[in-house]
Order: structure tokens, then C-alpha cells, then sequence
């Protein structure tokens, strides 16, 4: 008889109420160069080096999602997508906004680049700082959250938009916000008339999953209808915790999506591909998009030929499960929207 894959969990330490409570792993993420170093045990050349990319690009990582790593190997797929990389400094390549969101922000934080629907970057802050992210331009702000004025601003633009049926609070990490906030700002959009569907975009169950506690979940509960998307990237990102915080969301009534990010060296071999696409549909997380890596400024060092990518993705489409498969896109400046990359036997 076959036994069910169990998943991994996370190494704890020893102080277990702690380690549970969102708020201290939040407070406790290793921030500086010299956090990091002393976490990974790295020398003075590699601590100096670190120091030189967190001038550029801030970095942060909760002990939770250090703790899912090989510290000791460079090449660990979750050391790479969390702790700076001089490449990221180096790199000649990519541009700061690629696509295009500054252009397309009539009111400073709402993003309205498709007629039917919004987004509101709530904050740039973020329990864990991904190397890959594409709005990398914001960590160059000191950490901030909406402002109240912010939000009246914003609700007005949209309040004058009867087309924008869809909002999407992103960032940043909108769950890094106190239920209080978050739940000002939900109220404060559903009560537009004729905005129908309300969208948060959050890596906390991968990154920081005690944040979704049950009284969380009751609170966007009641902001149904309610989208949840998240982004796991690899196989060993989805713990008994991640399961868990997944399985709170889907208990009450939210629907969880997964996007991923195509990375060189993490996610790029077919195989950890379907491992983690399998791992998604284990505990009913719908993989929603695979994001062709964008050419922002410090991650060309993650991008993945597309041509390879199509080529992963049509081993894919003939050996998994459909329920399991996402559509594989780029994701283009401007307008353009989100262009489908279709495997190569498609085409």
C-alpha cells in the first residue's frame, strides 16, 4: 500500500511559543550584513561583500524561512532567493521599472494598467525580501505603509472608474500590515460599489506562514468574494506549516492561487518543477501562473532563456496532470498584459 508523502517541517528553536508568534519572527528577521554573515557563518570577505549589495538593495529574511535552508551551500534554492548576491550590483543588465508601473500610477501607489481592474501597493515592506522581486526599485524608500490620505486618494480615483470591478492590495507584502489596518483598507475598497472582487497578493504562507492566523482568516472572510495568491517557487518551501496556513485560508472560504517565478538554478530543472507542482495540488493550492522571470535591475542573474522554458514546460504538458499545470507567461510593460508561452510542440 502506497503511503502518503509527508512534508517537511521546519527546524524550530528552542523557544517554541516564540518562534509560533508571526510578530517576533517578524521583528527577528535578520536584516543586516552582519545578521546574515553570523546566521550563515560566512568570513570578513563574504560579510564585506553582503554589506556592499544591503547599500543598493535592503534585505530581510524571518528565522522561519532561514531555517528552511542548507546555510552552508551557496547554491541552496533558498539561501539564493533570500540573501544578497553581488550580482546584484554587478549585473550591467535589466532596467528599474520594468513594466512600466510609474507610467501607469495616476495616484502615487495605485497601479491601472488594465481597464477592468487596479493595484494598490499597500507597502513596501516585506517579511522576507525576495532577490528576484520585480519592484526590487522600492527598497531603495526607507519602509513605509499606506497612509490614510493615501487611501482616500485612491478610493476616490476609483470611486470615479465605474469600469475597475477588481482591486488587488499587493507591495510589498500587504499581510505585513496589522489586521486593524489590513481590514480598514479592505472595508474601505469593498465599500465602492462597483468593485466586485478584492485580491491579495502575499508570500507569508511561504515565507512567514503563523501570519496567517484563524482570526486573520475570519476577518477576509468577510470580504468575500476574496483571492488569495501566493508564490511558492520550490518543493521544500512547502512545509506542514505552509500546508497549514494554506489550509486556514481555504477553510475560510478563500480561494489560494499559487504564481510562481521561472529562476535559474532553483526551479528551472523539470524535475523540481513537477515536484513542486505536485506539491501545490497536494494541499489545494491551484498553480496559477509560472512567471517568466521580468528584466528588472539586480536579477539577470535568475533568468531563465525562454526557449528553456518552453521546452521544461512541454515535458510538463505531456507527463503531469493538468490540474496541475500553469500557464507559463510573460508579463509585458505597459498594457500588453500577460503574453502566454507556449510549449515548443505548440507553436
Amino acid at each position: 500500500m502506497q503511503t502518503k508523502k509527508r512534508l517537511p517541517t521546519s527546524r524550530r528553536q528552542p523557544e517554541p511559543k516564540p518562534w509560533d508568534d508571526w510578530r517576533w519572527q517578524f521583528r527577528n528577521r535578520r536584516r543586516t550584513a552582519d545578521e546574515i554573515a553570523e546566521t550563515l557563518d560566512l568570513g570578513r570577505k563574504e560579510r564585506l561583500a553582503l554589506g556592499e549589495v544591503v547599500k543598493t538593495y535592503r534585505s530581510a529574511a524571518t528565522p522561519y524561512y532561514f531555517s528552511l535552508m542548507d546555510a552552508g551551500d551557496p547554491l541552496d534554492p533558498i539561501r539564493r532567493q533570500c540573501v544578497p548576491d553581488t550580482r546584484e550590483i554587478t549585473s550591467e543588465g535589466g532596467v528599474e521599472d520594468p513594466l512600466e508601473e510609474r507610467a501607469h500610477s495616476p495616484v502615487p501607489g495605485l497601479v491601472h494598467r488594465f481597464r477592468d481592474r487596479c493595484l494598490v501597493v499597500v507597502t513596501n515592506r516585506c517579511a522576507v525580501y525576495c532577490r528576484h522581486c520585480n519592484r526590487k526599485r522600492l527598497w531603495h524608500e526607507r519602509e513605509k505603509t499606506l497612509t490614510p490620505h493615501e487611501l482616500t486618494a485612491m478610493a476616490g480615483y476609483i470611486e470615479k472608474r465605474p469600469a475597475i470591478r477588481e482591486v488587488i492590495l499587493s507591495g510589498g507584502d500587504p499581510l505585513t500590515l496589522s489586521d486593524g489596518r489590513l481590514e480598514g483598507i479592505l472595508a474601505r475598497l469593498q465599500a465602492i460599489e462597483h468593485v466586485e472582487v478584492l485580491r491579495i497578493g502575499s508570500r507569508m504562507p511561504v515565507v512567514l506562514p503563523m501570519r496567517i492566523t484563524e482570526r486573520l482568516c475570519g476577518i477576509l472572510r468577510r470580504y468575500r468574494p476574496l483571492w488569495f495568491l501566493t508564490q511558492f517557487n520550490h518543493p521544500r518551501e512547502i512545509t506542514t506549516e505552509a500546508a497549514a496556513a494554506c489550509g486556514r485560508l481555504l477553510e475560510a472560504g478563500i480561494p489560494v492561487l499559487n504564481q510562481s517565478v521561472l529562476l535559474k538554478g532553483i526551479n528551472d530543472d523539470f524535475r523540481i518543477m513537477r515536484q513542486l507542482l505536485y506539491g501545490l495540488e497536494r494541499i489545494c493550492v491551484k498553480p496559477y501562473y509560472l512567471f517568466q522571470c521580468e528584466p528588472v535591475k539586480g536579477a539577470d542573474h535568475f533568468r531563465v532563456d525562454i526557449w528553456d522554458g518552453m521546452r521544461m514546460m512541454e515535458k510538463l504538458w505531456k507527463t503531469t496532470s493538468g490540474l496541475c499545470l500553469p500557464r507559463y507567461v510573460a508579463d509585458m510593460p505597459g498594457t500588453q498584459g500577460k503574453v502566454p508561452l507556449q510549449p515548443v510542440s505548440f507553436l
